[in-house]
């Protein structure tokens, strides 16, 4: 199974994936990772593992429809059998979304349905949850609004902050990232050819 992941930020998900390849537990390729701006350390982590990056800057484009075109072709270039989101803070086109419908996978630091968006942690401390979590899901064209592949539990412990919180959900979120790409791997094995 060959997948293209996205990043915008540090790619602390990714480098996991990365480890997992490396070390045989986990059974895909990556064939490039590319980033939205080129000062990413998700790219400086992947270039350093020996992958494939590529940068869509998106101060590049005056519009924003050639940037998502760009990033469409920049992807589609891989032939990719997923798509990962692995902490991509764009919001993608909804072109984007129908060339790779049910092959876009993205993770959340919340179960989803509840606290989508970019701020899933703080949101579940404010509401005052005393159990919170991480998603991993197929992406559609809403905010985190698209099909569950599968959700992990993290109890939100006495004196937790955001970023405490956020901590201990991003390790439940390596894990089950990992998880669900052995098992979509492992479907990609059992299709027919």
């Amino acid at each position: 199974m060959r997948i293209v992941a996205l990043v915008s930020g540090t790619g602390s998900n990714l480098q996991a994936v990365i480890d997992a390849v490396a070390n045989g537990g986990l059974d895909i390729q990556i064939a490039a990772v590319g980033a939205d701006r080129p000062d990413t350390y998700g790219i400086e982590r992947s270039a350093a593992a020996g992958l494939e990056t590529f940068v869509v800057n998106f101060k590049d484009y005056a519009a924003r429809a050639d940037w998502d075109a760009a990033l469409l072709d920049a992807v589609a270039a891989y032939k990719p059998d997923y798509v990962v989101s692995s902490g991509f803070m764009r919001i993608v086109a909804p072109g984007f979304i129908d060339a790779f419908e049910g092959r876009y996978v993205n993770t959340h630091p919340a179960l989803l349905p509840s606290f989508p968006g970019a701020h899933g942690v703080r949101d579940a401390l404010a509401y005052g949850v005393k159990v919170t979590g991480c998603t991993v899901h197929f992406a559609d064209a809403g905010v985190d609004t698209g099909p569950i592949i599968a959700q992990t539990p993290v109890v939100v412990l006495d004196g937790d902050t955001e970023e405490t919180l956020h901590e201990r959900i991003k390790v439940a979120e390596r894990d089950l990232l990992i998880k669900v790409l052995g098992d979509l791997a492992a479907t990609e094995t059992a299709k027919p050819a």
